[in-house]
């Protein structure tokens, strides 16, 4: 239960975390909202919802206008979070990664419709594995279906691949789908393509990250990895009761889904993006541009197996890296993220140069996504049925 004293300090901590950008945050629709109202909003939904700890950021004409931490990272020790906080990233990882990916496409290195195993001198089971799984193929040697898959076809999820391995009950990859026909959301998809840019590059993930995203973007706490200076300061993931999960930070680098990063961190690549600083115009344009319509009634589950045309209003499809959908603002370019304790989300309108980033350590977080995007920006189109983000008051 969370008591009133709790929420007393939450709306303490508000002003103690707050990075002030502007008076006023302008919505799609032209209305307005001022910071403190919906610093009050926030700290309210919070509440009713039991979310331990949340950070926002809102951009206006492509610039933050907006960033403010409310809550905990440690709900037991009651430290505050900061803007400067560590996050573990989840998925954010894949929307990150398929920039950099983008950036060889523009070099030549990559082409976005080359087999990927034409990439390599030898088939990608005959590596000895180096990782504890994620580079153990295997399972792919009576399986040749693997043959067609493309970069392009990692970005947009039709590799045919499973989300994880281990998500199938022998826990073996195969290609559970014609390569390219249809969007089925797989981390593994996105592991294979980093797995053949390194042994083809010579030069690990985390090296390619640094070199291409957080160095040139100075964002000094982003890794693929756990580095021992984010112990002064990261947070702790909360269930839906408030309990804690321990901290994995022995992860292997993995494009689909390591990252770490802070607040501060992704505002800083979510508004390269915004303003093309990392990739051409054109590039930026192709990673945009929806290479196949989504149809699936839900993202996971099974009902991502049955289909319906709920999503056509928006024309729910997916880019290079991104989720893709229309609205009368433009298109709206999104990545979710999502692990134990953590849950994130974030959309762009880049025709409009609004957008929103939410990253959050409770499990309870994406009950109040619809609601947050509403009021925050205007965002109405974000399609929450299809990303399972049921409302706090909707739930059994």
């Amino acid at each position: 239960m969370v008591t009133s004293k709790y929420w007393f300090i939450l709306i303490l901590l508000v002003h103690l975390t707050t990075v002030c950008l502007g008076q006023e945050i302008v919505k799609l629709d032209k209305t307005k909202i001022s910071q403190d109202d919906l610093d009050d909003k926030i700290t309210t939904l919070m509440k009713v919802a039991n979310v331990h700890g949340l950070g926002i950021v809102v951009f206006n004409n492509n610039e933050p206008v907006y960033k403010k931490t409310f809550g905990y990272k440690n709900a037991i020790t009651k430290e505050p979070i900061k803007t400067e906080t560590n996050f573990y990233g989840a998925s954010l990882s894949k929307s990150v990664f398929a920039v950099m990916v983008m950036q060889l496409v523009e070099k030549g290195i990559l082409d976005l419709d080359k087999p990927l195993q034409e990439y390599l001198p030898k088939p990608i089971f005959d590596y000895k594995p180096t990782k504890k799984w994620h580079d153990k193929y295997v399972d792919l040697k009576n399986d040749p279906a693997y043959l067609k898959i493309t970069t392009r076809m990692c970005l947009d999820h039709t590799s045919g691949f499973p989300n994880w391995r281990w998500d199938e009950p022998d826990e073996k990859l195969k290609v559970k789908s014609i390569p390219g026909s249809r969007y089925s959301y797989s981390g593994e998809g996105l592991v294979y393509l980093q797995v053949v840019i390194e042994h083809l590059l010579n030069k690990s993930l985390e090296q390619l990250m640094q070199e291409n995203i957080f160095i040139p973007l100075k964002m000094k706490n982003s890794s693929y990895t756990w580095q021992p200076k984010f112990e002064k300061n990261y947070c702790i993931g909360h269930n839906v009761t408030g309990e804690l999960y321990e901290k994995d930070k022995d992860n292997e680098a993995r494009a689909a889904s390591t990252l770490e990063t802070t607040l501060d961190d992704y505002t800083l690549f979510t508004e390269a993006v915004l303003k093309n600083q990392l990739l051409t115009s054109s590039t930026t344009k192709e990673m945009f541009t929806q290479q196949i319509k989504i149809r699936s009634i839900a993202q996971f589950g099974p009902m991502r197996l049955k289909d319906s045309d709920s999503n056509d209003g928006i024309n729910l499809g997916y880019g290079l890296g991104w989720g893709l959908l229309d609205s009368p603002y433009g298109f709206g370019a999104f990545k979710e993220g999502h692990g134990d304790g953590f849950q994130h989300y974030s959309i762009i309108f880049p025709q409009k140069g609004k957008g929103i980033i939410i990253m959050s350590n409770s499990d309870n977080a994406e009950s109040i996504f619809k609601e947050l995007l509403e009021i925050t920006f205007g965002d109405i189109y974000t399609p929450w049925r299809w990303e399972n983000y049921i409302p706090y008051d909707q739930k059994d």
